[in-house]
């Protein structure tokens, strides 16, 4: 029998390599960016062409490369910043895998410049898919110039699933923004199709903030800034008041290198928990610096997720830290005791009391029966203030029976959590008959959330948020299938605030907008002004309407005319369709549940989302059992 396990040839292995690690342009992006912050550059200049398709050239002031360093940082497991296993827990660069350069060179055509500083000639390498095609002296500047051109040319069904320049073009900003937030102090420019979308110069981190997002951030944002032997804390968070409900800024940094961490987000909106509804969350800029021994960079592909040693007192520390700096803010004024203003009067009973107000010295509050205060009219006998029960009488006996139980029934049961009834659920509940009974009485509501409500074979529980969406979306959708593209003129225009990847999508998008019924007219590079709406989209909000059509069209692979108006349809739905926490009449909640069961299909979201789980009777018994 002949052996079958060979070894791979390192053209393949790099392609498989650069799966994990190139997963789009801006990977790209990140990868060479990191090597020119840990090459020392004080200047970075990113050039882009078709979101990255077509070109990706990144040039930077650094120490630059010999050209023997140059051919061989183009090798697997080549790198510079680490010698040995042990050097892993002690990092100070951003790269350290010898990978990455490997991989974009396996999976495109990479052109590169580079010259020593000191020194009169440099090196230019040419590499088309892990092929060297030729290596020969040039004359440069210092630094190094990166072009990395036709990205996947010989991968074509990872090119085939590049989503559309729009969404990669906001990739790659949102890369550039958190490699910018990381580097304050480096000069850093972004260009895409000649056009400059960031020009960022040297700041402080908090300009910096405000140079990335706007200048209103200036005045939006509280300072953290906490130091204990495990962890430096220190950063921004925003005002419970500018919360956003899509998009929020949310990022953390450890020893300069972006990270997601869920546990540590989890802290931080804790301390939000009683500032903001359910639907809106904070904005957030934090730095942690920790030993590089206590962390573990060396957990996934792209280094985002990074591993603590000290998790659990770190999440106690950043969430003290953030409920301080909330505090601070929302605290009261304090008394200054040495300053010279007046006395504050104090009651004294040893002084005479002023406004001809008597005082009964032989009161006492714990008789059984309060008397009249001196000078106060004394309740008739046999009032409800001399007979506590009284007050009480007919609150629980009768409620029901005179038709005020609903609202009593409502708040009992909102007080228990939507979770435990959730978690007394089947995994997988059946799907409702659409020809099932609503009698449409005696529905509760959970939480302000979910609605409860009897049906012929059991309980339907409905998820309020999602039915309306469901509604709306079906209303909107046979709108526009009817032709009703009529637009809305708004009395006073809106202005919308873009950052440059919405922008750029925007321009896109203009012309379908407009077949809508929307008149958008660019304002700036980064405001347009909203003149009229679809007139479907009456009582909707513009700019938050606007905004969600652009986050939803950032996640499609393509816009077309024919998937824009069902698109848009759904935006709208998103924006009017009632909240989670919202109260609801006991007639609202009947009329939605109604128009919901109208529907042919009233189970799912049109993004799939489940809107009702039905318990059928003997589902119920079995869990009594």
């Amino acid at each position: 029998m002949s052996d079958v396990i060979r070894l791979l040839p390192d053209s393949v292995a790099n392609q498989i390599a650069a799966g994990e690690v190139i997963q789009r342009p801006a990977s790209v992006v990140k990868e060479l960016v990191e090597n020119a912050v840990d090459a020392g550059a004080k200047r970075v200049q990113v050039i882009i062409k078709d979101a990255g398709r077509t070109l990706i050239q990144v040039v930077d002031d650094g120490k630059g490369m010999s050209d023997t360093d140059a051919r061989m940082a183009f090798e697997r497991h080549a790198t510079s910043k680490i010698e040995n296993a042990a050097d892993l827990f002690a990092l100070r660069t951003m790269g350290f895998r010898g990978e990455a350069l490997a991989s974009i060179a396996a999976v495109s055509e990479v052109d590169l410049r580079t010259m020593m500083t000191g020194e009169s000639v440099g090196t230019r390498l040419k590499i088309s898919g892990s092929k060297v095609e030729s290596q020969e002296p040039e004359v440069c500047v210092p630094g190094t110039n990166m072009m990395v051109k036709n990205l996947f040319f010989n991968v074509p069904v990872r090119r085939k699933f590049l989503k559309k320049d729009a969404v990669e073009l906001n990739h790659i900003v949102h890369e550039f923004e958190r490699m910018a937030l990381v580097n304050p102090g480096v000069d850093m420019t972004l260009v895409h199709n000649e056009s400059v979308m960031h020009q960022l110069l040297p700041a402080s981190f908090k300009q910096r903030i405000c140079d990335l997002f706007g200048k209103t951030f200036e005045h939006q944002m509280l300072p953290v800034n906490t130091s204990t032997s495990l962890v430096t804390i220190d950063g921004y968070v925003t005002l419970p008041e500018n919360s956003r409900r899509r998009n929020p800024l949310q990022y953390f940094t450890v020893n300069g290198r972006h990270m997601r961490h869920p546990y540590f987000h989890k802290a931080v909106m804790q301390c939000y928990e009683r500032l903001l509804p359910a639907d809106r969350q904070p904005n957030y800029f934090l730095n942690f610096t920790v030993e590089p021994s206590t962390i573990d960079v060396n957990i996934h592909p792209t280094k985002n997720e990074i591993k603590f040693e000290n998790e659990a007192a770190i999440w106690q520390i950043l969430a003290a830290a953030v409920r301080e700096a909330l505090g601070r803010f929302n605290a009261g004024p304090a008394i200054n005791f040495d300053s010279d203003a007046p006395d504050i009067p104090v009651f004294n009973p040893d002084v005479s009391a002023p406004h001809h107000v008597e005082i009964d010295t032989t009161y006492n509050p714990f008789e059984s029966k309060p008397r009249a205060a001196v000078g106060m009219h004394k309740s008739p006998r046999g009032s409800q203030l001399d007979d506590w029960e009284k007050l009480y009488q007919g609150f629980l006996g009768d409620a029901d029976t005179q038709g005020g139980g609903t609202h009593a029934h409502d708040s009992l049961l909102n007080q228990a959590s939507a979770v435990e009834i959730a978690e007394g659920l089947d995994s997988e509940p059946a799907l409702i008959n659409i020809d099932e009974q609503f009698d449409g009485n005696h529905t509760l509501q959970i939480k302000n959330t979910y609605i409860l409500s009897p049906s012929a074979s059991g309980v339907m529980i409905i998820d309020q948020h999602r039915a309306h969406v469901k509604v709306l979306y079906e209303q909107f959708c046979q709108s526009l299938g009817e032709g009703s593209k009529a637009a809305q003129q708004l009395l006073f225009p809106d202005t919308i605030n873009v950052t440059p990847a919405q922008n750029a999508l925007l321009e896109e998008m203009v012309g379908e907008l407009h077949e809508i019924g929307f008149d958008l007219c660019p304002m700036t590079h980064s405001s347009w002004s909203i003149n009229a709406i679809p007139a479907i989209a009456s009582g909707v909000n513009p700019v938050e309407l606007l905004t969600c059509i652009i986050d939803d069209a950032s996640q499609e692979t393509s816009v077309t005319a024919e998937s824009l108006p069902r698109m848009i349809a759904l935006s709208m739905a998103r924006s009017a369709a009632i909240k989670s926490g919202q109260r609801l009449t006991e007639a609202e909640r009947e009329h939605l549940i109604t128009r919901l069961l109208a529907l042919s299909q009233p189970n799912f979201t049109p993004d799939g989302k489940r809107v009702i789980i039905m318990q059928s009777v003997d589902e119920l018994a079995a869990k009594f059992r």
